[in-house]
């Protein structure tokens, strides 16, 4: 966005001004210039070449979307790249089916085998699921050359051509449309998928699961989707693999294969679509060429192109690691994003708990609240309620349990003992993104985000719940209409907290004061009717303050209730309607501001005397 763009144009709809990028015709130029290269006088080694580059390439999109992307590390995408290719292979040969009903098996195949290991290996953190993956790659390469139906070592040979409409595709030239075709549609499916709703869920899968989780994302199901979708595209390049060299081994499929996709993907910027093209064109490319002068410089024949790739990859792990295409994003940016939504359909506002019932039920109430542990109580028999529309503090000395009460309201943490209660359905044991669906949404002690992403994209993760767009729709560019209303909600937000001008900004370069405004623009897109905002003054300038105060008595107007943690002790005082205080993980005192700021009990809290 220029400086001369404001606030004011964005809310009049005013579209922003930008320059013509070539970024934007880059694509369908990149597109047309693949697919017009068998046409031209080109050597038939190096469309032999761009043939393999394909092949990895649309491997490798799998091991960006899940590792790059969902940082998700496997080394077991060789393994279902082998899988479509001994499918595909079995099918045809010894059951004379035809490719194309053998590519279906085969994603079937792929798509199962990989759902099974997901409910297996997902829920695995740390080095845990790296090693399964290496353990499954293992068992499926030795399964490949010990079984006699899959040829042993030997592998399956004769695997008949591929045909289309008559045609038959048996020189590498006449493939070249095939893999080539079908990898920049895999990659312009990828793209339209990381931007979408089911998209942004998908990029903060690596922050953790807590912040996905309170804004509603189900983190286990999209874990599953992008495993399954890497081992998808792996079938795909397996399938193509066997009909362009008409036998299948099990050497391609090794752990070293499973190694080679990840270190293309590292190499040519394991979060960016187009980073798996340039990894595999880099890593084939130079591969062919090593493979040529070392034997000649050293004066022996061995494989030591491994070495050479083993100290490239230090290399750039250590001076490059967003790799090559992050060069090229940096030459040439991206362009800003379309502001096509300004007249897209409001969203619906989300059905709020009914009003204060006769008996003056407040919204939410808890009962004896603990949380221990181990031998530590963090939360000792806390009590409070928090009636509609109000303003509720809650304050007290570092160390004194406000945060963890915090998450023992949302669901992060489970309550050890007590009741939690919200529009009088019990929800102390109840998920996170179970909570948010009901109307609870929050911000963080310390900023949750994802850096990479524009702040309008952080945002609109808010706004999650309120949307329907699934994944297939998303890869099929179906999902439009739902993406500009979310957008459309996200930009709202932003404006009614100031940050209008800054909805472009990649959500990392804000300082700390900003990211907390954004942060509340997120909580506000699951329109919610609590509200709990932990710190959210800290970092902002008294000016910022003031406006954010405003902004809250609005939402009280509006119906929301609102709990606050927070230090600033005017801010504080001059915005809630109650005040309930701890120390030591226990409830000191609750009052109103004035009955509190008069308490001799809270003033020993705070300075450790009474005086």
């Amino acid at each position: 966005m220029t400086p001369a763009q404001t606030t004011a144009d964005l809310a009049a709809g005013a579209p922003p001004r930008a320059r013509p990028s070539l970024r934007r015709a880059a694509p369908a130029l990149l597109a047309a210039v693949v697919l017009l290269l068998p046409l031209l006088p080109v050597p038939e080694f190096w469309i032999t070449q761009l043939d393999y580059i394909g092949l990895y390439s649309i491997a490798v999109l799998g091991v960006v979307l899940l590792t790059g992307v969902g940082g998700l590390t496997s080394f077991g995408q060789a393994a279902f790249v082998g899988l479509g290719a001994y499918t595909t292979a079995l099918l045809s040969t010894q059951f004379a089916l035809s490719p194309w009903l053998a590519l279906l098996a085969s994603l079937a195949v792929a798509g199962g085998v990989a759902l099974l290991l997901a409910a297996i290996t997902l829920r695995m953190s740390g080095h845990y699921l790296p090693l399964a993956t290496i353990c499954w790659g293992l068992a499926l390469f030795f399964l490949m050359g010990n079984v006699d139906g899959l040829g042993k070592f030997d592998g399956i040979v004769g695997i008949p051509a591929l045909g289309f409409f008559g045609l038959e595709l048996r020189d590498n030239r006449s493939l070249f449309w095939l893999i080539w075709g079908l990898a920049l549609v895999a990659a312009f499916a990828v793209l339209r998928l990381l931007d979408s709703r089911a998209g942004r869920a998908i990029r903060a899968l690596r922050s953790g699961s807590t912040m996905p989780e309170a804004m509603g994302i189900a983190t286990f199901r999209y874990k599953t989707a992008i495993f399954v979708i890497a081992a998808l595209l792996a079938a795909l390049s397996g399938w193509l693999f066997a009909h362009f060299q008409r036998t299948v081994n099990p050497s391609p499929f090794g752990m070293h294969m499973g190694i080679e996709y990840l270190f293309m993907a590292v190499l040519g910027g394991a979060g960016q679509v187009w980073g798996a093209f340039a990894g595999a064109a880099a890593v084939k490319l130079l591969e062919d060429r090593l493979q040529a002068w070392l034997p000649q410089l050293l004066g022996s024949a061995g494989s030591y192109e491994v070495i050479v790739f083993g100290v490239l990859l230090i290399a750039m792990l250590r001076f490059a690691p967003k790799g090559i295409w992050h060069w090229v994003e940096r030459r040439w940016p991206a362009p800003q994003r379309r502001r096509d939504w300004a007249d897209a359909a409001p969203l619906p506002a989300r059905a709020r708990p009914a009003a204060a019932a006769a008996d003056g039920a407040p919204l939410l109430v808890a009962r004896n609240l603990r949380k221990q542990f181990g031998g530590l109580v963090a939360v000792k028999d806390v009590s409070f309620s928090i009636g509609h529309g109000e303003i509720v503090g809650l304050i007290g000395p570092n160390g004194a349990g406000k945060s963890t009460t915090f998450n023992l309201l949302t669901g992060v943490l489970p309550a050890s003992a007590g009741e939690v209660s919200f529009a009088g359905r019990r929800i102390e044991r109840t998920p996170s993104r179970q909570i948010a669906a009901l109307g609870i949404a929050r911000s963080f002690q310390h900023v949750k985000m994802i850096p990479e992403m524009t702040v309008l994209e952080n945002v609109a993760l808010g706004a999650h719940l309120r949307g329907s767009a699934g994944i297939l729709r998303a890869l099929l560019g179906l999902d439009r209409a739902d993406e500009r209303r979310l957008l459309r909600e996200a930009e709202r937000q932003l404006l009614r907290i100031g940050m209008g001008h800054l909805m472009h900004e990649q959500a990392g370069n804000l300082a700390l004061g900003p990211q907390r405004l954004m942060e509340i623009a997120r909580a506000l897109c699951l329109d919610p009717a609590l509200l709990l905002l932990d710190e959210p003054a800290a970092g902002l300038r008294h000016q910022e303050k003031l406006a954010l105060v405003e902004v809250l008595r609005q939402l009280r107007g509006e119906g929301m209730s609102l709990l606050l943690v927070e230090h600033d002790m005017d801010f504080v005082m001059g915005l809630t309607d109650r005040i309930v205080v701890m120390e030591f993980g226990t409830k000191l005192i609750e009052g109103s501001p004035e009955e509190v700021r008069n308490s001799p009990a809270v003033r020993a809290a705070y300075l450790g005397t009474e005086h």
